[in-house]
């Protein structure tokens, strides 16, 4: 077999890439042991050239992929030195190994047709460098008002998300951090005096807990904090295990270092993604080092997919909606931080060329301060494998300051090696970049992000300048409903500090979706399993939701504000089988003022948006999607003009009759006429209305709008009366296309000939928020546009559409 000449392959001991082939599939848990050669893996032997890390790859060949996993065990010990088990057979696992280490290096088939896959291994010489000699502590810093809090921010100190009304956490790495801190005039109480002293405190809980409990009250039984691998097994195993419940999927892009970021989707027939439910995106770990963060999401999947059936409230709430769980936003980042916390693979060695050391001891500072990392692994200017970066914890963008509303503002760092790092630019980061697409593709009506700690729910707005949210009441309100059960603080998320580019804000801004930001537990970023996992998310002591449910009964009431209509917009009415329907936005937003190093606020930057939801009807139809009302205009609620609002453009009508057309828009005849709207720097347009007016009311001319790319951005239809008007809010740079086509006219009467242009408007400040129409397409079996209209649905509000796919 094919499997056993892999085995029998000499052993490597330098960079190559194999093929290895496997015959059959076999669903398992390829991480746990080697297999040696059994029915659906396949393996080799290398040999580490020297101290270092040891970098694997998986691929598909040939165009075929199927599912397969990876693992990397200690030929002698048999522990796991490095291990991936993605959704797809595109897997990345890093481990640290010692000179002369043998290591069996293995592929198991999970599942999919591709009986061959490519697998490259290389090898990465740990830095000389000892790393950090100083230990990290946190500190309580005594921050009495906003002011305080605003002149602590700006010092590029490593923040954590625990704040009072006069203090906040700060993690300080080593005495320069002190030194800045005490050289501002702050004074400080320090928490933890030592960050890896704590994590050897921590581990040996957790060993403890691990030893003394074989199975957990979780729904899952797990008595210890998940790795990488373990969170794509059980994803996919979830699936396999309640195929008509859950489906597997990766988002659209992968991380900085080439992984998949995947997901789960968990309703009654989760295949059917275009069946109108409202959605419940549930996220985990945009900060590496937030372990519960994933482990809450995980739990959730869990309890959701064993309750159904068992559980009333359960069953009736899986009928209603779409859960979708990511738990690991950040899986480069999260690979290092868990693997440096991990006692069963290595950690990297400090001293390479001391051969009686080849690993640093348990309490060394930089296998602490990997632990500690929090951003993701983009590099900044380095070079090599995240892991083992000269730049250590400090390398990345923080994912939670990367989103694009309000970016570039207070509450976020400049500096590349500092903590809460911004980026060089909104959504620069595939990993913010995949959820942003995530949120806008699907509808996302309700959104929680998980992070640790501070015993907070967080509610836009992240900066207090911005003012009162549109929805405040029912944010406030439902944010009461989920501290209810979990006992943490309801508050926006200013009331911490300013934070700029957060998932929540941006979410909430652009989409209207109703999104939090909880914030697990009151004492530090992964506690013991037991207290941060356990105790939280069942509401057990000593957690501040003990005996009312913890955060999995908070899950629950965020689920059921998402059944519920009052909470998201609702279409209803029907369509032939087979047609499909699709709503869509598109529209420009803004950052901040982006703050330059000088303490000066420069221009802010626009950047556009399309939000789009389909739906494949069968008949009648209930379709739930966010209200048209967006909640602010602009990324500061209302700015001042950066640039004049363009001049007006008006139309040239053709000379002559196009004649009547009660049919395609395009395809019968009509006239057309093509404008371009500027941007910035050349002009800074809050608006666009493109109008056209005739006589007679019993005339009516349509009037259709396509971007840039071809695609219908809105339509004005006459119904009795004299005008077309279409309003582009924030219109993205571009040439876009007007068509006229003439539906009805009186019959003997003169030909009443339209006339129109288009018009720009600058921004206004304070701003409250916009109502802005989707523009809803049906389109038929070979994918051509048979209707099209404007829809105006407020929160709250159902619009029966009636035949959604009549002309």
């Amino acid at each position: 077999m094919a499997a056993a000449l892999a085995f029998h392959l000499p052993a490597a001991s330098a960079d190559e890439t194999r093929s290895i082939r496997a015959a059959t599939a076999a669903p398992r848990k390829c991480h746990e042991a080697a297999l040696n050669g059994k029915p659906g893996a396949a393996g080799f032997e290398v040999t580490a050239p020297g101290a270092g890390l040891v970098r694997v790859r998986l691929n598909p060949v040939g165009g075929r992929d199927a599912d397969w996993d990876l693992a990397v065990f200690d030929r002698s010990g048999g522990r796991a030195v490095a291990a991936s088990a993605g959704l797809r057979s595109n897997e990345l696992a890093d481990g640290y190994v010692t000179a002369g280490q043998k290591l069996w290096v293995q592929g198991c088939r999970y599942g999919g047709a591709a009986e061959t896959v490519s697998v490259a291994v290389s090898f990465v010489p740990v830095s000389t460098e000892d790393g950090r000699e100083e230990p990290s502590q946190l500190v309580a810093v005594d921050t009495p008002d906003r002011a305080a809090k605003g002149r602590l921010g700006a010092l590029d100190l490593d923040l954590t998300e625990a704040a009072t009304g006069s203090t906040v956490d700060v993690v300080l790495h080593g005495k320069a951090d002190a030194e800045r801190l005490k050289a501002a005039g702050f004074t400080h109480t320090v928490k933890i005096p030592d960050v890896g002293a704590r994590v050897r405190e921590v581990r040996a809980a957790d060993a403890r807990y691990a030893a003394d409990n074989p199975r957990s009250d979780l729904p899952s039984g797990r008595t210890s904090y998940r790795r990488l691998a373990d969170y794509d097994y059980e994803l996919k195993e979830l699936a396999r295990r309640y195929p008509t419940l859950a489906r597997t999927f990766t988002l659209s892009r992968r991380s900085v270092e080439g992984r998949d970021i995947g997901g789960l989707e968990i309703t009654t027939d989760p295949g059917n993604v275009r069946d109108g439910k409202p959605i419940f995106l549930n996220l985990g770990l945009h900060h590496a080092r937030e372990w519960p963060a994933g482990e809450h999401v995980m739990e959730w999947a869990h309890d959701l997919l064993g309750g159904y059936g068992r559980d009333p409230r359960t069953t009736r709430l899986l009928g209603a909606t779409r859960s979708i769980v990511v738990p690991v936003v950040n899986p480069d980042g999260f690979a290092v931080s868990r693997e440096a916390g991990s006692d069963n693979g290595f950690v990297p060695p400090v001293h390479p060329t001391d051969k009686e050391k080849p690993e640093p001891p348990a309490g060394d500072p930089l296998r602490a301060a990997n632990e500690m990392k929090r951003k993701n692994c983009a590099p900044n200017g380095g070079a090599g494998p995240c892991a083992l970066n000269p730049d250590g914890p400090d390398r990345g963008v923080d994912l939670n300051r990367n989103y694009g509303s309000f970016w570039g503002g207070s509450g976020a760092d400049l500096d590349p090696l500092r903590e809460a790092y911004r980026g060089p630019a909104p959504f620069s980061e595939p990993e913010s970049q995949a959820v942003r697409e995530l949120i806008a593709g699907r509808a996302v009506t309700n959104l929680l992000t998980n992070h640790t700690y501070g015993n907070q729910i967080l509610r836009p707005p992240g900066v207090h300048g911005n003012g009162m949210p549109v929805d405040e009441p029912l944010l406030k309100s439902l944010g009461g409903k989920l501290s209810a059960h979990n006992g943490y603080d309801s508050i926006y998320g200013w009331e911490l500090y300013d934070t700029t580019g957060t998932t929540e804000d941006w979410s909430y801004w652009v989409t209207g979706g109703l999104g939090y930001t909880f914030e697990i537990g009151g004492t530090e970023f992964h506690p013991s399993f037991v207290d941060g996992v356990v105790a939280e998310y069942l509401g057990r002591a000593p957690a501040a939701g003990a005996g009312k449910g913890g955060n999995r009964e908070a899950y629950f009431a965020m689920l059921e504000s998402t059944a519920d209509s009052a909470h998201h917009a609702t279409l209803t009415g029907s369509a032939p089988p087979g047609h499909t329907l699709q709503v869509r936005k598109s529209f420009q937003t803004s950052t901040s003022p982006v703050l330059q190093p000088d303490g000066t606020n420069g221009a802010v930057r626009t950047f556009p948006e399309t939000l789009t939801s389909t739906l494949a009807p069968n008949g009648r139809f209930s379709w739930a999607l966010n209200p048209s009302t967006r909640p602010v205009v602009a990324g500061r609620y209302g700015r001042p003009a950066t640039a004049p609002a363009q001049t007006a453009i008006p139309f040239a009508n053709p000379p002559g009759d196009p004649g009547l057309n009660d049919g395609h828009p395009i395809e019968g005849p009509h006239e057309e006429f093509s404008f371009t709207v500027q941007g910035l720097p050349e002009a800074d347009n809050d608006r666009a209305e493109i109008r056209i007016e005739w006589g007679d009311t019993r005339t009516e001319w349509n009037l259709y709008l396509f971007d840039p790319n071809g695609e219908i951005v809105n339509v004005a239809i006459a119904d009795g009366t004299r005008v077309g008007v279409i309003t582009m809010i924030h219109p993205a740079p571009g040439t876009y296309r007007a068509v006229i086509a003439n539906r009805a006219r009186v019959a003997g009467a003169p030909f009443d000939d339209w006339r129109g242009g288009v018009t720009f408007g600058g921004p206004t400040p304070s701003t409250p928020g916009v109502t802005e129409s989707w523009t809803m397409t049906c389109r038929d079996r070979g994918g051509a546009v048979v209707a099209a209209r404007q829809v105006v649905v407020s929160r709250g509000q159902s619009v029966e559409l009636g035949d959604a796919c009549r002309r």
